[in-house]
C-alpha cells in the first residue's frame, strides 16, 4: 500500500466512523425519558397539542426517517434548528466556539510545547534526582482531576491575588481581545497541567525505548553526546508514539472542556451541551456531539498521516 492509498484508506475510515457514530448518537437520543413537545408547551398542554406538535416536528415518525432526514440535512451543512428556540443550531455552535474553539487549541498546543521537552529531559536524566522529579510530577498530574486543579487556580490567582477574573466571558467577546484573553488564561492553564503530564509519560516512555535501541548506542560510539544522538537520530522515533497519542487525547480535551467551561462559567459549547441535555433540546445536542466527534475524528484523521509520514511502515500495516 503506498502512502496515497493509506491517507484514502484513512479518510474513508473516518467518515464511516463518523456516520456509524451519528447514527447511535440519534438512536441513544430518542430512546431517552420524556418528551420534547411536552416540554416545549408545558405542563398544563391538551393530549391533542402536544400530538399536534409532534406531528409538526416529525417526532411522530420512525427514527429511521428522521435520521435519514437529518442525514440528509447535514450533508448540506444544515444540522437543522433548536427544537426550543428555533434558531440554527450551526449558528448556535459558531457563536460558541469562540470560546470553545481557542480553549482547546491552545490547550493543545501548549500542552505539546511542554511535554515533548519535559518527557525528553525525563528520559535523559531518569537516574538522577531532577529526571525522577519530573517523573513523579507526571504522574500527579495525570491523577489529579482537572476541576480540582481549576479550583485552585481560582482560589490562588482569582480570589488571593486578584490577578485574574474567576470566570465569565466579556459581553465583547473578542472584541475585547484583552479581557477575553485574560478570562482564558486559567481555563487553559487547567486543561494544559492535565493534557501536558499525560504527553509527558508518553514522551518520556518513547525516548526511554530510543535510547536502548541499537541504532542509539552505534550514534553515541561515534562520538555523539546523548541530547545530540536523541536530537539528530532518536527524536522522529520518540514522536511518533506522542503524535499517536496526541490523537486520542483531543476527544479528552473535548471532555475536558465540558468540565473547565462549567468550573469557570464560560459560555462555550460545553456549557450550551449541558443545558441543552437539561431541556431535551435534541437537535442541539445532535449537532454539538456530531460536531465535537468530527473534530476528533478529524484529528485521529491528521495524526494518522502525520505518523505515516514519521514512519512509513505504518502504512504498509
Amino acid at each position: 500500500m503506498n502512502f496515497a492509498q493509506y491517507v484514502l484508506r484513512r479518510l474513508a475510515l473516518a467518515i464511516l466512523s463518523l456516520v456509524a457514530a451519528s447514527a447511535l448518537i440519534f438512536s441513544l437520543l430518542r430512546l431517552l425519558p420524556g418528551d420534547i413537545a411536552e416540554t416545549k408547551l408545558g405542563v398544563g398542554a391538551t393530549s391533542e397539542a402536544v400530538a399536534q406538535l409532534r406531528e409538526d416536528l416529525g417526532l411522530d415518525r420512525s427514527v429511521f426517517v428522521q435520521y435519514g432526514e437529518w442525514l440528509g440535512n447535514a450533508l448540506r451543512g444544515d444540522l437543522g434548528e433548536s427544537l426550543i428556540s428555533e434558531v440554527s443550531v450551526s449558528g448556535e455552535l459558531a457563536n460558541k466556539s469562540r470560546v470553545t474553539l481557542p480553549l482547546v487549541l491552545a490547550s493543545a498546543v501548549l500542552s505539546l510545547l511542554i511535554a515533548v521537552p519535559l518527557g525528553l529531559l525525563a528520559a535523559l536524566r531518569s537516574r538522577r534526582l531532577d529526571g525522577t522529579a519530573l517523573s513523579v510530577a507526571s504522574q500527579l498530574g495525570v491523577a489529579v482531576p482537572s476541576f480540582w486543579v481549576g479550583v485552585i487556580l481560582i482560589t490562588v490567582f482569582a480570589v488571593n491575588r486578584n490577578v485574574l477574573p474567576a470566570g465569565g466571558f466579556p459581553e465583547a467577546g473578542w472584541a475585547d481581545t484583552t479581557e477575553a484573553i485574560r478570562s482564558l488564561v486559567l481555563p487553559v492553564a487547567t486543561l494544559t497541567l492535565a493534557q501536558s503530564a499525560v504527553l509527558t509519560r508518553f514522551a518520556r516512555s518513547a525516548a526511554l525505548d530510543t535510547l536502548n535501541q541499537e541504532f542509539f548506542r552505534t550514534a553515541r560510539a561515534t562520538g555523539l553526546t546523548r541530547i545530540r544522538a536523541l536530537r539528530v537520530h532518536g527524536l522522529r522515533n520518540s514522536l511518533l508514539p506522542v503524535v499517536s497519542v496526541l490523537g486520542v487525547q483531543v476527544s479528552t480535551l473535548v471532555v475536558g472542556a465540558i468540565v473547565v467551561e462549567s468550573v469557570f462559567a464560560l459560555p462555550g459549547i460545553g456549557q450550551m451541551l449541558l443545558q441543552d441535555v437539561a431541556i431535551r433540546d435534541f437537535n442541539k445536542v445532535m449537532g454539538t456531539l456530531v460536531v465535537a466527534m468530527g473534530v476528533v475524528f478529524i484529528v485521529s484523521f491528521i495524526t494518522d498521516v502525520i505518523a505515516g509520514i514519521l514512519d512509513p511502515r505504518t502504512t504498509k500495516q
